[in-house]
């Protein structure tokens, strides 16, 4: 097989790349094992929780919707609508569950590992691209198994880039289509990733017409049915959702809430390339006094954490080689690439999955670049790895040199980087007994045991300020529009809303976080000082409300069970 990049002799990898699995039985076969044993792995972290805050936005809203209440006009979100209606859906066909949700998302990671292989195996061998997709299995979603917008827009943008990939080597009206349609449902489930999607498509597309030549025989960007069916596939999911909100007196708050991140979200949330949000403990826990084989140990698992974020800056790097290498006279001249279809769909494969990466990745420096933002590209991230271990075609000849270190270094560190997840899930766990099932946990969960015993469901408290996991696994239900609120993000007018409703003794019991101020510094480092140390919501909790009972979470989070100075503690 013909190699692209012009590695030869000694450091020429023997390559044993698949340009179309999907029609070949043994691949299809190998992506069913692979989706099938990536589903059975991702499940067994089903019922584990260790009370994150952000995992509860999405479930409470979606409960809120089952309820009969309007996304925008009735609970307030700063996320575009599709993962909200999305798990209403799924919850209405088998029920509100924790488990119920978190078996999608076992879904969702499984198909994104058969992804992963699919793209991969076009330009490597089975083991590389197989061993990639395995890896993207274990390290993605165990890193935070949470029921969140960002692993769902993470699956719809990289089906997107497969359509993108059959687009491009088959063509047809039926790929543009695809492609529109999970472009737009992508940005109706976070609209900065869908942004960054279309922007990278649109680039990688016009890269390939730019630097077309004998070797991309296709002489324009695309056949007018596909312009057509590009445009329909992106328009009808969008007009669905502008129609459906519009009918419910709801499309000028919709657009007023999809712009409020522009405002307020990225000015509490900005953070340093890369930011690692480890708290002093965390990096005692990390680098403290074990011995040093154990502390080596602790160093390559975490060593991921410094260099992922690096590789959409490695993908932008790649894709100026591929410009330029399409520029070169040799490569557009070989006759023996003429006739090697493989190689005349190669280059294009590159620019637009380099382009379609790098725009994902820009959307997430764009939002907050911290390994977190980066780790919800996981799969991409492997897609990548795949390349640099084993891609045919690939600009440059150090790199085969050291390729056998560097793929030991990489599934090395990966997989240790994958086994923590993993040994926190198997660990001893106490059962807890909810409202919406049975979960475990690392630890003991007193405020959820206290809420059922004390508080009837479907009774109105307010948890203040962020944890809206409480709402749901409790059946209880936030004051008002808001089931979260950050000081220094959420704006004092909404803060003064909240204030009214207590105010107004609609809020008779309080779930008061007393340590929130203390995470602050690092994981929202740039949040005003002033919303730390004078949060009018918190002081008027104080002021008007009387503790019963202090309650601790699972990650020892402290809570005070709070009723107004009017009513008497149960």
């Amino acid at each position: 097989m013909t190699d692209l990049g012009g590695i030869a002799g000694a450091n020429t990898v023997r390559q044993d790349s698949c340009p179309y699995p999907e029609q070949v039985p043994a691949e299809r076969g190998v992506t069913l094992l692979l989706f099938l044993l990536s589903f059975l792995y991702l499940c067994l972290f089903r019922r584990f929780t260790s009370m994150e805050p952000d995992e509860g936005i999405l479930l409470q809203g979606a409960q809120r919707i089952l309820a009969g209440q309007v996304l925008y006009r009735d609970f307030f979100s700063f996320y575009t609508p599709g993962s909200y209606y999305g798990l209403a859906l799924l919850f209405r066909m088998f029920g509100s569950s924790l488990m119920v949700a978190r078996t999608a998302l076992a879904l969702t990671g499984a198909v994104l590992s058969l992804i992963t292989y699919l793209l991969a195996r076009r330009v490597c061998s089975r083991p590389i691209a197989s061993t990639m997709a395995a890896l993207a299995t274990f390290t993605a979603l165990p890193y935070r198994f949470l029921v969140l917008h960002n692993w769902q827009s993470t699956l719809w943008a990289c089906l997107a880039l497969y359509c993108a990939v059959r687009l491009r080597e088959r063509g047809g009206w039926h790929w543009s289509f695809a492609l529109g349609s999970l472009a737009a449902i992508t940005t109706l489930v976070e609209q900065s990733k869908g942004a960054g999607l279309c922007i990278g498509l649109a680039v990688g597309f016009l890269a390939t017409f730019v630097g077309r030549n004998k070797l991309q025989p296709r002489k324009t960007l695309c056949t007018r049915a596909e312009r057509l069916a590009l445009i329909l596939g992106f328009a009808w999911p969008l007009a669905l959702t502008f129609a459906y909100f519009a009918s419910q007196h709801a499309a000028s708050v919709m657009i007023s809430d999809w712009l409020w991140p522009l405002h307020h979200y990225s000015a509490a949330n900005r953070v340093p390339y890369g930011y690692q949000n480890w708290s002093d403990e965390a990096r005692q826990e990390l680098f403290g006094a074990d011995s040093l084989p154990f502390r080596l140990i602790k160093i390559l698992a975490v060593s991921p954490c410094f260099w992922i974020p690096a590789l959409p800056i490695v993908a932008m790097i790649l894709f100026g080689c591929w410009i330029v290498q399409g520029r070169q006279p040799s490569v557009r001249e070989d006759p023996e690439a003429l006739h090697n279809p493989d190689a005349a769909d190669g280059r294009a494969y590159y620019l637009l999955l380099t382009a379609g990466y790098a725009g994902l990745a820009l959307s997430a420096m764009a939002v907050r670049a911290d390994i977190i933002h980066f780790m919800y590209l996981q799969p991409l991230n492997c897609l990548l790895l795949a390349w640099l271990v084993g891609g045919r075609g690939l600009p440059g000849g150090v790199l085969p040199a050291i390729r056998p270190f560097f793929c030991a270094y990489v599934v090395a560190a990966l997989a240790l980087f994958g086994l923590a997840p993993l040994l926190g899930t198997l660990a001893p766990h106490g059962q807890l007994a909810t409202r919406r099932g049975i979960v475990t946990t690392r630890g003991q969960d007193t405020v959820v045991k206290y809420i059922d015993a004390n508080v009837p469901a479907d009774s109105t408290i307010l948890v203040y300020p962020y944890l809206p996991l409480y709402y749901y696994l409790t059946a209880t239900n936030a004051p008002g529009r808001y089931d979260f609120f950050q000081p220094g993000m959420n704006t004092a007018e909404q803060g003064s809303e909240i204030i009214a409703l207590m105010a107004s003794r609609r809020v008779r019991t309080v779930l008061l976080e007393t340590a929130f101020a203390e995470k602050i510094p690092h994981s929202w480092p740039e949040t005003p000082r002033a919303a730390v140390v004078r949060d009018p919501v918190a002081n008027y909790i104080l002021g008007h409300y009387r503790v019963c009972q202090v309650l601790t979470s699972p990650m020892d989070w402290r809570f005070m069970f709070m009723v107004s100075q009017q009513d008497a503690c149960p």
